[in-house]
């Protein structure tokens, strides 16, 4: 995409789509969305994706799935023949290798060697399809470490900010080890480090902990980014959480921006955090040490106070200065609030890239539908 004279970036921009392609493991079991949804079975959608005008695709070519027991095993029947005919197609794949997992049975996001071993098969998967160019190694590091580290949701089923930390920290390297991989390989390939995005709100009791969860919000990026210093807000807890010096210091010294910072913005993403918990349901109530409160989405009640997709692109522009896209554009409604919300999704990426924002792309999301247990 060439400038115009101007600085702003010309055309519109492009359609993505992706598929729901999550294997996450609770307990012993893993929670195959590809299975769920048979696209595992089904190579003829592709055709059918092709068909709607998508430029690139979010695809999952997961550690899991391919090489459980290292690239030396890995079994490439499946992706040679997906990957092949997304390249006939003229879908530029956007490959991920880890879409909230943990790894193989061995290890997980707690494990130190997690990040040289999924770099291994970063590598594998580079070599094996040396056109390729995007990737996203790790998708929503902070999403999955909540889930995994904090909330118990998802192996390792951590319920506490040290747990959190360290998957974060795990995740991040990660990201860093597979993309320094690939490029051995491939110094054209080019990282989208997808992440959910939204505004924490509050009464004016709990505003320190909304002001938290908004710093919080960047944690992924900003370490991917080289911007967690001794003066970045989340320094001191992440002191206090277990990580060394020597590890902030370690991203600090190795940066790995994004090639674009995706986003990925849901009805959800909004919260709200109320003391009186008495006017919300149970499954909402938790809290601090300090405080408890109740944690539900904004939408459901105070709409007027959702971000929208603009603001949110907005954030993440202005904060880092990189190229943005949507990567995923999802509303779990009827099929007409659907079409809004994509149409509010489009209308908002057009209007920030004639502002001469670098608006890469809006992402389809998901176009064979989720299934249950995508997220618990």
């Amino acid at each position: 995409m060439s400038p115009k004279n101007s600085g702003r970036p010309e055309g519109l921009p492009e359609l993505w789509g992706g598929i729901e392609g999550t294997v996450n493991r609770v307990g012993d079991r893993y929670f195959d969305q590809m299975a769920r949804s048979g696209h595992w079975r089904r190579i003829e959608d592709l055709d059918l994706i092709a068909a709607l005008g998508i430029k690139a695709i979010r695809y999952p070519v997961l550690w899991e799935q391919i090489a459980p027991n290292g690239p030396h095993r890995a079994d490439w029947t499946w992706p040679d023949a997906r990957l092949a005919h997304l390249r006939e197609l003229g879908m530029r794949p956007i490959v991920g290798l880890v879409h909230h997992g943990s790894g193989p049975r061995h290890t997980s996001l707690v494990d130190p060697a997690f990040p040289f071993e999924l770099a291994q098969y970063a590598r594998a998967v580079a070599e094996r399809y040396p056109w390729v160019e995007d990737y996203t190694p790790v998708n929503e590091p902070l999403t999955t470490g909540r889930f995994s580290g904090l909330y118990g949701h998802w192996y390792p089923h951590g319920k506490d900010y040290p747990t959190f930390a360290r998957t974060m920290m795990v995740q991040c390297r990660a990201v860093v080890e597979a993309m320094r991989a690939i490029r051995e390989v491939n110094p054209a390939a080019r990282l989208i480090q997808t992440e959910d995005m939204g505004r924490t709100y509050s009464t004016p009791h709990l505003a320190y902990q909304a002001e938290f969860e908004n710093h919080r919000r960047w944690l992924s990026l900003d370490l991917l980014c080289g911007r967690i210093d001794r003066q970045h807000p989340l320094w001191p807890y992440l002191l206090r959480w277990g990580v060394s010096e020597q590890e902030l210091g370690w991203f600090l010294d190795n940066p790995m921006p994004p090639d674009v910072v995706g986003m990925n913005y849901y009805i959800t993403s909004d919260r709200l955090l109320d003391e009186r918990m008495e006017h919300y349901p149970a499954w909402s109530h938790g809290g601090n040490e300090r405080d408890a409160y109740a944690d539900v989405h904004v939408a459901g009640v105070w709409k007027d106070a959702i971000s929208g997709h603009r603001d949110v692109l907005k954030w993440a522009w202005e904060r880092y200065r990189l190229p943005v896209a949507f990567t995923e554009v999802h509303l779990g409604c009827t099929r007409e609030d659907q079409l809004r919300w994509l149409a509010e999704a489009w209308e908002a990426v057009c209007s920030l890239r004639a502002e001469g924002v670098d608006v890469r792309a809006l992402t389809v999301w998901s176009l064979l539908g989720p299934t249950t247990g995508t997220r618990w």
